[in-house]
């Protein structure tokens, strides 16, 4: 039997607006509107704006939300202040990864956890498993109730002035997050300043039934900035060209925070928390690989699942993720390869249908914003 996909909120909206739709972890999802490469210069150059009511948001509320987090993820939400957000991970007992979160404390008492799309039902089970009844917390699952869109880009903060909040964003920091109200019809949100295409930008919770007037808002404050909706495939090429991760590809749960770089966000000091005593036995011996960038040296675009050789041509990993790198000007990929073999420079050769192509390891992130 063929399971019916969801649709978002937007759905009849970006039909409208030419939207290619493809099936993504159960729902149905504009892949592109004008082309990949239109829509992701338009988020480098000017603005993009994403539905991403797919992700799923979790909420912790009560007294004992904080401590409750806090044990089930690798950063200090502990030190969290009110207003802020952080990125991390939450892991297994034995160290790999279950998910990569960003944790928002919206309230003294109340916090969002956004959680990707395709681990929504894992994630909801091992929080409710870990929880039990031993916290004074709350938790609830309001995806379904929840319009998540992304506004990336250079002119978001205009954009966003523009639509009158009643604070000025531009006043906002990097994972700063604050309730207020946009657009003609003052629709309450919660803005975040965070994103997934290694550009400035602000992401907008909303109610699901605001959802239509919050796009119809962006879009026509953001005719005159050149905003453009944009789909999958340039939220793909943005996130890779950023270095950012991907759950499925680039992480998942045969891999640990140290090996993925992202051992910046395991603060063992800060407490006690799932899979802590099997990271620190990883990081006192140093993972055996790593996850590193490449650029291609020979003609070809390297594709996840590809093989990763070394200078004589035996394997020693796989692309995780792969794209041309559409601001840089480079054919682009990520991939394990063992510790000995990941200073940048390295030579290394990706087979692409049978044929081993040169490329070499290089510093990430590919793309950095301007300052």
């Amino acid at each position: 039997m063929t399971l019916e996909l969801r649709k978002t909120a937007l759905y009849d909206r970006q039909k409208a607006l030419g939207a290619r739709f493809v099936p993504f972890t159960g729902w149905e999802l504009p892949v592109q509107y004008t082309g990949v490469t239109d829509e992701h210069q338009a988020v480098r150059n000017a603005a993009g704006l994403f539905d991403v009511s797919h992700m799923g948001e979790l909420w912790f509320v009560g007294p004992g939300a904080g401590e409750a987090i806090h044990g089930l993820v690798t950063n200090d939400v502990a030190g969290l202040e009110t207003g802020r957000a952080l990125y991390t991970v939450a892991c297994r007992e034995d160290g790999t990864i279950l998910d990569d979160l960003i944790v928002y404390r919206v309230g003294e008492q109340e916090y969002l956890i956004v959680c990707n799309a395709s681990n929504r039902d894992k994630m909801v089970a091992h929080f409710e498993a870990q929880l039990g009844s031993t916290h004074a917390c709350e938790f609830t699952d309001r995806t379904d109730q929840t319009t998540l869109l992304a506004l990336q880009g250079p002119a978001t903060e205009a954009i966003l002035d523009d639509l009158q909040p009643e604070h000025r964003p531009g006043d906002l920091p990097r994972f700063g997050t604050l309730r207020t109200t946009i657009g003609p019809e003052a629709t309450p949100v919660l803005l975040a300043r965070t994103g997934y295409t290694g550009e400035d930008g602000f992401e907008l919770f909303g109610a699901w039934d605001d959802g239509p007037a919050l796009w119809d808002a962006v879009l026509k404050a953001g005719k005159a900035h050149g905003v453009q909706p944009i789909g999958l495939g340039a939220r793909d090429t943005l996130r890779l060209e950023a270095s950012l991760a991907l759950y499925g590809n680039d992480i998942d749960e045969q891999t640990n925070p140290y090996e993925a770089g992202l051992g910046w966000v395991v603060k063992p000091k800060a407490g006690p928390f799932l899979g802590d005593a099997a990271l620190a036995e990883v990081k006192a011996n140093k993972p055996e690989r790593k996850l590193v960038g490449f650029e291609m040296v020979g003609r070809g675009v390297p594709r996840h699942g590809y093989p990763i050789v070394d200078a004589d041509g035996t394997a020693i990993g796989q692309v995780t993720s792969g794209a041309p790198g559409l601001t840089v000007g480079k054919k682009i990929g990520m991939g394990y390869v063992p510790r000995a073999s990941s200073r940048a420079g390295t030579e290394i050769g990706i087979e692409i249908r049978g044929k081993v192509i040169e490329a070499k390891i290089t510093k990430t992130p590919f793309y950095r914003r301007p300052a």
